[in-house]
C-alpha cells in the first residue's frame, strides 16, 4: 500500500521469522515476526517487525539487520529502538500508542507521549490521521478513560489539554498497527533527515 507519494509498505513473504529477544516489559521470550517492507524510491529499503512474543506480549518495531546500509545517524539510531507495544484494550481489539517521534539536538530519536489532539495533528497530519481512523473498526481516543480527558475529534482538535493517544482496531486487523507504527514512529525521522518532503502527501 502506499502510504505517502513515493512510500510504500507491503507484507513480505508470509514465512515468520523467529527470534529470541527481550520484550516491551524487559522479559526474554522468543517471538515469531511478521516483516513488512518499508520501501522510499532512491533509498534502502526498512524493515518493520511486528513480533508476537511466546509469553502473549507483542510490539512493532524498526528491524536492525546484521548490515545495516550507509543512512543518516537519526534513522540508523531508530533500529530496534523505540518500540511500539500492542496490548488489548477490549474482547477483539487492540491498541496501540501514538507517540510521534522527533530528533533531539544529538540526532537521537525521542518519542512525546503527551500532546493536544491539535498538536499530534500537526506532527503526524490531520489528513493522514483522518486516513488511519477511516479503516474498519479503526478509531483515535485517549489512551486511558478518565472523566477529565476532552473527546479526541479530528474535525475539532482541542489543543488545551495534553494526553496520550492511543488507535484502537481490530484484533483480526495486522496491517494497522504497521501503519499506525510507520506513520508515527518512522515518517517524521524520514522528514527530519530529508528523505521525505515536509510536505509529502
Amino acid at each position: 500500500m502506499r502510504l505517502l507519494n513515493d512510500l510504500t509498505l507491503a507484507r513480505s513473504s508470509g514465512k515468520r521469522i523467529d527470534k529470541t529477544g527481550r520484550t516491551c516489559s524487559g522479559e526474554m521470550s522468543r517471538a515469531s515476526a511478521v516483516e513488512w517492507d518499508l520501501c522510499l524510491s532512491g533509498q534502502p529499503p526498512l524493515t518493520v517487525h511486528d513480533n508476537h512474543w511466546v509469553n502473549g506480549e507483542r510490539d512493532v518495531v524498526l528491524f536492525k539487520p546484521t548490515v545495516v546500509p550507509e543512512m543518516p545517524a537519526a534513522l540508523s539510531n531508530l533500529h530496534n529502538r523505540l518500540r511500539s507495544g500492542i496490548s488489548a484494550s477490549a474482547p477483539g481489539e487492540l491498541r496501540i500508542m501514538v507517540f510521534p517521534t522527533y530528533v533531539d539536538t544529538h540526532g537521537r530519536p525521542r518519542i512525546r507521549r503527551s500532546l493536544t489532539t491539535a498538536e499530534l495533528a500537526d506532527a503526524v497530519g490531520l489528513r493522514h490521521l483522518g486516513e488511519l481512523v477511516s479503516r474498519e473498526g479503526v478509531r483515535l481516543e485517549a489512551a486511558f478513560d478518565r472523566p477529565d480527558l476532552p473527546p479526541v475529534d479530528l474535525y475539532d482538535p482541542q489543543h488545551e489539554k495534553p494526553l496520550q493517544h492511543a488507535v484502537f482496531f481490530p484484533a483480526a486487523d495486522e496491517e494497522t498497527p504497521v501503519v499506525a507504527f510507520a506513520r508515527f514512529r518512522i515518517v517524521p525521522v524520514l522528514r527530519h533527515i530529508g528523505w521525505l518532503s515536509p510536505d509529502a502527501g
